[in-house]
């Protein structure tokens, strides 16, 4: 049995999240069935983050076992090829020890979340990107969102139906930048609850246009209150970019 780590791409908009699910498509089963069809083998897929529906993918890391004797570039190679017409690429395959886990191995995660400031719709970046047809300030977004640096009871910020067993994280980075009319907040930590940078987004781009100030914005995460969120920002801007390793 040989364990193999992936580097895996992907557009969110096809499917209903990261993992399998009963209603929908699904990145993992994507690949699992890919698998299967190169090995004849059931491997499970693991990853390390749980992407929602319409969540975007750059650099996710995941691993398989596989017994069939086969080298990484032809898993690669094969896997690619059976995947599609999914828009499912794998970008790099490894062995990897027996104790390495894409999930509890994984030292920090780093996503992006994309947002296009102008009045015009979308054409080739719908469901890539945020539109936000008010103007943004950023520098007060990003002034607002170190608040948010640090470890904190991130309740506010938090899914209803979000799984971990605590709220308190650690959360490394929170940069928003501008270059024309995009503007891009960029977030780091060892892990995050489910919606937790859908919802700090959110209630940034509140303050960027003016709605909100960050008083408002700490006020709601001492609040340690879901109802005292301002908004939760749509799936379509965000990315997983990378995970970090020893």
């Amino acid at each position: 049995m040989t364990r193999f780590a992936l580097t895996v791409e992907y557009d969110g908009r096809p499917f209903m999240g990261w993992q399998r699910q009963d209603h929908g498509p699904s990145v993992q089963q994507a690949i699992e069935d890919a698998a299967f069809a190169v090995t004849g083998e059931r491997a499970t897929v693991h990853a390390a983050g749980r992407t929602d529906a319409g969540v975007h993918g750059l650099g996710m890391r995941a691993h398989l076992d596989i017994e069939k004797p086969i080298t990484p570039f032809r898993l690669m190679e094969a896997l690619n090829a059976r995947v599609r017409p999914n828009p499912v690429a794998i970008l790099d395959c490894v062995e990897v020890p027996d104790d390495w886990h894409a999930r509890f191995s994984c030292l920090a995660r780093h996503y992006e979340y994309r947002i296009v400031n102008r009045r015009a719709p979308l054409t080739w970046e719908k469901g890539l990107a945020w539109r936000i047809a008010n103007p943004l300030d950023a520098g007060a977004m990003h002034e607002a969102a170190q608040l948010l640096v640090g470890k904190h009871d991130f309740t506010t910020f938090r899914s209803v139906h979000c799984q971990s067993e605590s709220a308190l994280k650690s959360l490394d980075r929170l940069d928003v930048t501008r270059d024309g009319d995009r503007v891009t907040v960029r977030a780091s930590a060892r892990s995050f609850l489910h919606h937790q940078v859908r919802s700090m987004v959110g209630c940034l781009a509140m303050v960027g246009e003016g709605k909100w100030t960050a008083a408002d914005l700490g006020d709601a995460l001492e609040a340690r209150d879901r109802t005292r969120l301002g908004l939760n920002a749509p799936s379509d801007g965000l990315f997983f970019v990378r995970a970090d390793y020893a």
